[in-house]
């Protein structure tokens, strides 16, 4: 088991947003999480992806609680074990592509020779080395999307957490992003927990979960 949340509940004011949610993930898994807006998706991958606390339960990772790591611990844990695609691709406009890959190499303390080796052989096999020293403005919505990609890959993490990875993308790169992640997960092994409003993206993947009002339930 890769990911396991337990017992996970939140609340914003009044808001319940999500109510003893009991989630398990095993290696190697694409699971996509869906629902209508407000349902409380995205709360829940950031929670179990570390980027939120909840106001109860527990969030193992490789059997790592990182509800219970210090704030300098849990930073460390994140970027050796955790990788986050987003709806926008959030890299640096200044930096290169291959700059922006490397970018979590150099926070991890990895040498510029180790890293760049690693950044180059993860953009051949998602196609995007030829635009190595291209700045995001020089590169489609695709190259873009396939760069954050890789940048989420450089430190080889555990899971990769997407939140509506495909959703600023056409129908055909939404379509060639969908077949990358099943390709990741043939050649590496790559676990995967996508929150999406894509139908064919839930359909590509392992299992399929719904958010309603605050509970977690399979499709």
């Amino acid at each position: 088991m890769i990911v396991r949340g337990q017992n996970l509940s939140k609340r914003y004011g009044s808001l319940e947003v999500l109510r003893d949610i009991q989630i398990e993930v095993e290696a190697g898994e694409i699971v996509s999480i869906m629902g209508a807006s407000g349902a409380g998706k995205s709360t829940l991958l950031h929670i179990l992806g570390t980027l939120d606390r909840p106001d109860t339960g527990s969030v193992e990772i490789d059997t790592v609680d990182w509800t219970k790591l210090s704030a300098q611990k849990l930073a460390k844990f994140r970027n050796h074990s955790i990788g986050f695609v987003f709806q926008f691709h959030n890299l640096l406009p200044e930096f290169t592509a291959l700059e922006n890959i490397c970018l979590p190499a150099f926070l991890a303390g990895t040498g510029r020779p180790e890293a760049e080796k690693r950044a180059y052989e993860i953009m051949e096999v998602l196609g995007v080395h030829l635009r190595a020293g291209h700045l995001p403005s020089e590169m489609s919505g695709g190259e873009q999307q396939r760069v954050a990609v890789a940048r989420a890959l450089i430190n080889q993490p555990q899971i990769i957490f997407g939140d509506e990875p495909s959703g600023n993308l056409d129908s055909q790169n939404s379509e060639e992003l969908h077949k990358l992640f099943l390709k990741l997960k043939a050649e590496f092994r790559q676990t995967f927990i996508i929150v999406t409003h894509n139908q064919a993206l839930a359909e590509m993947c392992d299992r399929v979960l719904l958010m309603k009002d605050g509970n977690l339930s399979a499709i």
